[in-house]
């Protein structure tokens, strides 16, 4: 068994406080978040007769279980000049229907109407991938004006912009993951073929309409005189166009419907992941909040932060007395078992006495992990990396030790693993660290952060000074004399700026994390993802690039 009991001193106090503040600082902003357009486009909504995204969701999953919501942040504080899209007009999660996990996409209409900005298409996209890599159904509840034509040139033509949904419809119909679309409000133009080219559609009486043209349109194209509901309702498209599926009532018929469909999929295979019956870690989780220093430079023992994440705070080390600044294990999260590499943030020693400094990645421990992960590939278990990293060392030292190599083989085992791989953000993840330690490009199942989190090049103290330097260099060149006052000044507006760039909501709204958890919810985020990785039976064949050895 790994950790200890924790002395709860002043520091221990501080930290806790410090941490449980930020904790509900981000809750207050995800309850603004939640409410989407606000509480009056919601009451117009609902005097259409329909239900809120959320609401729809709610009564779409099972009674009782948990949505796991991807990207609440996505566009925070974006889009301002046009009065913001919150969530980017659409709620994702993962929610169980009938038992089944299932991706589900809902359009927020309370928010632009439902218009699709270019993060909204970015996180449609999020959602295909989770149902392709995981093998789960998809629904998804439609409500859209379409395209936010202020920005079409940013969502329009490109590879990852609107047309890459409807390529991912017929490429995921095809992979038989099932795809079910209900039309629940306008589906206008592009927007119209991805309920259409889902695997089955149903249409509200009333309320849904689905059109490449809606009624200004078609009179400005060709005069024809029309309305919507003679375009493209209920009517039209179940009894006489054959577009749609099921023709329903009102919104809780065509949840109910979903959820009968659902219910009636056979069960595929499973990939067959070691799961035994959950015990929880021996330590209180509670303890993270003061374990955590409040100041990101301060080590701290990683040690004692798995010993409360990790079943019964069991850890089968690999390598335990080499490579110190990474930690690399085997346990159990939730009972799935995984392969665990953690970067060590207390201070080591090499077997030589040398000191390490907490949160680097060194030559040892990067040829340490590179190994494990090919261990855990072999073994089909999951791998779980807990970044707080603040990248490779650097000095000649290093580059003579070839520093460069030994990163090169830990990245080309992080590119190239095939089992499930899950990222939680609990510090720092800067630089190659976070390539190293399987950041958003190298493709984890989710990936997500405490409200510690920062992703950056580099940590805000030295980019700042680098940015100065650059900056007074320039303007001396160019004749002018910076006193010391002018420069701290300079200073303290460029540290502004990049801090601000460092607050976990900048990468959430960017949907460079898929979300922002409490600590305390880390263990439940993760088995449920393993838990969805396990629908998937197909995990390709190991291979890898040149390993230099």
């Amino acid at each position: 068994m790994i950790g200890s009991e924790v002395r709860k001193d002043e520091t221990y106090k501080r930290n806790e406080a410090f941490h449980r503040a930020a904790l509900q600082a981000l809750e207050t902003k995800a309850r603004n978040v939640m409410l989407g357009g606000g509480a009056d486009a919601a009451a117009k909504h609902r005097k259409k007769g329909k239900m809120t995204a959320r609401e729809r969701i709610e009564r779409l999953i099972d009674p009782k279980s948990r949505f796991l919501e991807i990207g609440l942040f996505t566009a925070y504080g974006m889009y301002e000049e046009y009065g913001g899209a919150p969530s980017a007009g659409t709620v994702l999660g993962i929610g169980t229907i009938a038992g089944r996990d299932t991706v589900i996409v809902a359009n927020d209409a309370t928010v632009k109407a439902g218009a699709w900005f270019p993060l909204t298409a970015k996180k449609n996209l999020r959602a295909q991938e989770i149902a392709i890599e995981n093998r789960l159904p998809i629904v998804y509840l439609v409500d859209s004006a379409g395209v936010f034509l202020p920005m079409q040139s940013e969502i329009f033509p490109d590879k990852e912009h609107f047309g890459r949904i409807f390529r991912n419809n017929a490429v995921m119909s095809a992979m038989g993951i099932t795809q079910i679309a209900a039309i629940m409000g306008p589906c206008v133009a592009g927007g119209a073929y991805l309920p259409i080219m889902s695997d089955e559609a149903m249409i509200v009486d009333g309320t849904g309409s689905v059109f490449l043209a809606g009624s200004h349109l078609v009179k400005a194209a060709i005069g024809e005189e029309t309305d919507n509901e003679s375009l493209g309702g209920a009517f039209v498209h179940c009894e006489i166009s054959g577009v749609t599926d099921h023709r329903m009532a009102d919104d809780a018929a065509a949840l109910k419907k979903i959820r009968s469909i659902i219910g009636k999929l056979g069960m595929p295979p499973t990939a067959g992941f070691n799961f035994e019956r959950p015990v929880p870690p021996a330590f209180d989780p509670k303890e993270l909040y003061g374990i955590l220093p409040a100041e990101r430079t301060k080590p701290y023992d990683t040690y004692q932060l798995l010993a409360r994440l990790i079943d019964g705070s069991e850890l089968d080390e690999y390598k335990a007395g080499y490579g110190k600044t990474i930690i690399c294990g085997y346990a159990r999260i939730g009972g799935w078992a995984v392969g665990i590499v953690a970067n060590q943030r207390g201070v080591t020693r090499t077997s030589k006495g040398e000191m390490q400094v907490g949160g680097v990645i060194y030559s040892d421990s990067a040829d340490k992990a590179a190994r494990f992960i090919l261990n855990c590939n072999q073994k089909r278990i999951p791998l779980v990396f807990l970044q707080d990293v603040t990248g490779f060392m650097v000095g000649t030292r290093s580059e003579h030790g070839g520093i460069i190599k030994d990163g090169a083989k830990m990245v080309n085992a992080v590119a190239n693993s095939v089992v499930p791989k899950f990222t939680v953000i609990t510090g720092n993840s800067y630089g190659a660290g976070n390539y190293a330690m399987c950041g958003k490009a190298y493709d984890p199942r989710l990936i997500v952060g405490w409200p510690s989190a920062q992703i950056a090049v580099m940590g805000g103290k030295q980019a700042s000074e680098t940015l100065l330097a650059i900056k007074v260099q320039a303007m001396e060149k160019g004749g002018a004399h910076i006193s010391p006052e002018q420069q701290q000044q300079l200073l303290n507006e460029i540290q502004a700026r990049y801090d601000s760039e460092l607050d976990p909501t900048y990468a959430a709204a960017r949907l460079w994390i898929d979300g922002i958890i409490d600590p305390l919810a880390t263990r439940t985020v993760l088995a449920r993802g393993i838990a969805m990785a396990n629908c998937n039976p197909h995990i390709p064949e190991l291979r890898t690039g040149v390993l230099q050895v």
